[in-house]
């Protein structure tokens, strides 16, 4: 057996038969682990929780009235289907004109259209992983570097490095002061680098974060500038989770960023700037595929223009995200109530989380919270922090991501996605965390005497009232599922 699969290795190629798509890592384990198991409601109740998918499924109910009062826009339909052959059989890697001019009007909705984005430059790719992978052929060849701040989304290992060869470098942020990213640690990645031999081509971003779902402010996006200015490199600023910002401070985008500079008359190349999107976040279409590349470089443009026609957007979806996105009615209230949504889910869970005595970093945006574990750790390791996710995943059923899946230097942070189920899925993985953190606070209690049985007692009983006041609010939420809730009816 041993044999045949060294036989079958050789008959691939090093990049099909390595490692680098980095499915050995957790973050990937997690999903396999839900996969096997995965949690419902009746069917399997006590299955595992699906906390490691960051998907934005609060607001689909206006997708779904929105399209059943277009069904023209879908060639699927007696309204559509006299569109259907125009669309079925065009297909240009430029994409639908109506598609770029919607999608550059809706990136300037999300950034409070505080910039401005040409149609022209709009490339489709098949969802934000094509076109990171897009930019970094572009930009740099095997061997060459990206710095990327750390914690970082564990798929860029695969986007951006898998069939590139390109390496991704450190850029060390701490808990210290929120995890942001400041000159000197800049500074600190690029001299390692050159003391490596290793040719620093670009800067990637994301921003908002993930996983800390925190925004770069405008000072720290302005001193990213300078910094690829100053060392001609580019700066690839990945922003798929700008419009589920849901409280101040407001996203800043880069683009806003580049146009103040440049009317404050600051030198500023704009060549060196390019902005990756989709809607699989903001709007919550990950199934749609629909990646975006938009750059400040002409050369740019044309080669990953070029390159698209590995990853094209389907005809039919262009036609429907055109006429979508172009209804500005919807849009509006779309991305208002969406934020509005997604504050009270962050609100609701933070608030359960704080009960037993969990910390979350602060934060205003994505669709996860940035947990704070550490202090059940055994010990401060990233082999302590693994198996203890290991009881998280096979014990309490919860699939959270470690922090060492994100390359974060500090054991005990787990990211939590809170967006991708509904009310009831929550309570439920809410209920097992405080549990699970109410038994381990119970397995490590010393009493002494009498007095200290009290005090335990009354501070037991007051953590029993907090969490009889958070069942409360959590059933008088908007979203809760109380037989009136049209949540309830959905399900049945």
């Amino acid at each position: 057996m041993m044999m045949m699969k060294n036989n079958n290795n050789n008959l691939l190629s090093k990049i099909a038969s390595g490692n680098g798509h980095g499915e050995e890592s957790p973050y990937f384990d997690g999903w396999k682990a839900y996969d096997s198991d995965p949690f419902h409601t009746t069917n399997n109740p006590h299955g595992v929780i699906q906390m490691g998918l960051a998907e934005n499924q609060l607001s689909f109910d206006l997708v779904r009235d929105w399209v059943k009062r277009n069904q023209s826009a879908s060639i699927c339909t007696i309204e559509g289907v006299d569109e259907f052959k125009d669309i079925a059989i065009f297909q240009d890697y430029h994409g639908l004109p109506e598609f770029r001019n919607a999608v550059a009007n809706f990136m300037e909705k999300v950034r409070g259209n505080k910039a401005s984005f040409d149609p022209n430059r709009i490339v489709m790719s098949g969802g934000a992983t094509g076109a990171h992978e897009t930019v970094a052929f572009c930009l740099a060849n095997p061997g060459e570097a990206f710095l990327v701040p750390i914690p970082y989304y564990p798929g860029f290992d695969r986007d951006l490095r898998w069939r590139t060869g390109v390496q991704l470098l450190p850029i060390h942020c701490e808990s210290s002061n929120g995890f942001k990213v400041t000159r000197e640690a800049m500074e600190k990645a690029y001299e390692k680098a050159q003391e490596d031999n290793i040719r620093v081509k670009g800067m990637l971003i994301t921003n908002p974060s993930n996983p800390l779902g925190t925004i770069l402010d405008r000072d720290t996006l302005r001193t990213i500038v300078r910094f690829i200015n100053e060392k001609n490199i580019h700066l690839i600023a990945d922003e798929i989770y700008a419009a589920t910002v849901f409280s101040k401070p407001s996203f800043v985008s880069i683009s806003e960023i580049i146009e103040e500079e440049e009317q404050n008359k600051i030198e500023c190349n704009k060549d060196l700037i390019h902005i990756i999107y989709s809607l699989s976040k903001d709007m919550g279409f990950p199934g749609f595929r629909v990646g975006i590349i938009y750059s400040y470089n002409d050369e740019v443009v044309n080669c990953a223009r070029k390159m698209s026609s590995f990853g094209l957007v389907s005809t039919q979806t262009q036609h429907l995200i055109a006429a979508m996105l172009s209804d500005d009615v919807f849009v509006n209230n779309f991305l208002s109530e969406s934020a509005r949504r997604l504050a009270i889910r962050h609100k609701l869970f933070t608030n359960g989380l704080s009960q037993v005595g969990i910390e979350c970093l602060q934060s205003n945006a994505g669709l996860f919270l940035w947990m704070d574990l550490h202090k059940l750790l055994k010990n401060q390791t990233n082999e302590a922090e693994m198996e203890l996710w290991r009881v998280i995943i096979h014990d309490v059923k919860l699939n959270v991501s470690p922090g060492s899946s994100f390359h974060c230097p500090e054991p005990g942070w787990f990211r939590v996605c809170i967006a991708n189920m509904d009310d009831h899925t929550m309570k439920v993985a809410l209920t097992r965390i405080r549990s699970f953190v109410m038994k381990n606070k119970e397995l490590t209690l010393v009493v002494p005497n009498k007095k200290k049985c009290w005090q335990s007692d009354l501070k037991l009983r007051l953590s029993l009232s907090r969490s009889r006041r958070f069942e409360h609010d959590f059933m008088m939420s908007p979203h809760s599922p109380m037989p009136h809730s049209p949540l309830v009816q959905a399900r049945n």
